[in-house]
């Protein structure tokens, strides 16, 4: 096959294409250019897509032999990644950008520009599984990213392989070290990448500007003021601006956020548990969406636990009925169910989350 390697500068995407090449496909590398500014979007291990980056999977390409690219999605990048970040904060969501970075980027406008230049595959080094058309967790569940993949459709995996997935993190670094390649001890990126400070509160406030509103509790009372909604997440417990925890001593999360009057509501850890989860926009791994209940394992944050529950398909989406309570459930992120006699490995699909519910759904939920 001729298989596009997307080379991020990682020792992950760099063992990747390696393995496709070892595999006896015809590989060629591509790096991704995400950034206008490409020599301010790295600082240790935060960031990416700098001119370093860039330099490291060309040198990584060299080692292999095979022809490598630089691709400008910058513009791209900015609009269905940046640009959607900013305006799902602005509405009190949480978004995450990793996932639709490939959904919108390296499994839509890559893929698409590869299959139109003869390229049967897209390879990148996320650690995951495919078997047989299945999307599965990887075996390193500490790296796994079968959570930020479950947007992809069942074409776009249909386009897709994973190289590293079936593969724990430290013996790839062991491989990039035997295979010569530089990057085998470079720092993993961590955080969002196009934020390289960390500082997420400041990079949406210099875009989406002061929209004060005010920080009350349960019962309406104002505790404090905010200069936006952009500030806050379902679950956070620091910097809420409050001078200490509630009457009862115990600490105080957010608990709501409304966008329209810039009320951010604080209560216990308990009023966040949720029950019911409604998401919208569905994608099924399969094609096509499930007839009626189904059991299933479900995840709503990147890293986050697990709960097992019962789907429906509902108007393009699904309804979530936890069989178990999960916290810190915020609107913008992704539900994605799992098959639960797969060791909860299985992706059967996924949504974005619209709204919760806190009341017991099921008569044998406890």
């Amino acid at each position: 096959m001729r298989v596009l390697a997307a080379m991020s500068g990682g020792v992950d995407s760099a063992v990747a294409a390696a393995r496709a090449v070892d595999a006896g496909h015809d590989v060629v590398g591509v790096h991704l250019a995400l950034s206008a500014q490409p020599g301010t979007l790295r600082t240790g291990s935060r960031g990416c897509c700098s001119k370093e980056d860039a330099g490291d999977a060309r040198r990584a390409a060299d080692v292999l032999g095979i022809p490598f690219y630089v691709w400008d999605f910058a513009e791209r990048f900015k609009e269905d990644v940046i640009d959607d970040f900013v305006a799902s904060y602005a509405a009190g969501e949480t978004p995450n950008p990793c996932l639709r970075c490939n959904e919108k980027i390296k499994f839509a406008a890559l893929a698409d520009r590869a299959v139109a230049l003869g390229f049967d595959a897209v390879a990148t080094g996320h650690y995951a599984r495919l078997q047989d058309g299945v999307l599965r967790r990887a075996v390193d569940a500490d790296k796994d990213q079968s959570y930020v993949l479950a947007v992809l459709t069942a074409e776009q995996l249909s386009r897709a392989m994973f190289p590293v997935g079936d593969t724990p993190k430290p013996e790839i670094r062991a491989e990039a070290a035997a295979r010569g390649l530089a990057v085998a001890d470079k720092p993993d990126s961590h955080d969002i990448c196009f934020i390289p400070s960390g500082d997420t509160r400041a990079f949406l406030g210099a875009r989406i500007g002061i929209r004060p509103g005010a920080v009350v509790d349960a019962a309406g009372r104002k505790l404090a003021e905010h200069e936006g909604v952009h500030g806050f997440t379902i679950g956070q417990r620091k910097g809420l601006g409050l001078p200490g925890p509630g009457p009862d001593g115990k600490p105080r999360y957010v608990t709501g956020i409304d966008p329209e009057s810039g009320v951010v509501r604080v209560g216990s850890a308990e009023e966040l548990q949720v029950w019911t989860v409604r998401a919208e926009r569905a994608v099924w791994t399969s094609g096509a969406a499930p007839d009626g209940a189904l059991d299933c394992v479900v995840q709503v944050r990147a890293h986050g636990g697990t709960a097992p529950a019962v789907a429906e398909a509902v108007d393009g989406g699904f309804t979530v009925r936890l069989r178990e309570p999960l916290t810190g459930v915020a609107r913008g992120q992704a539900a994605v169910l799992y098959r639960p006699d797969s060791a909860g490995d299985e992706v059967i699909g996924s949504g974005t989350i619209a709204g919760t519910d806190s009341a017991v759904p099921l008569a044998d939920a406890r």
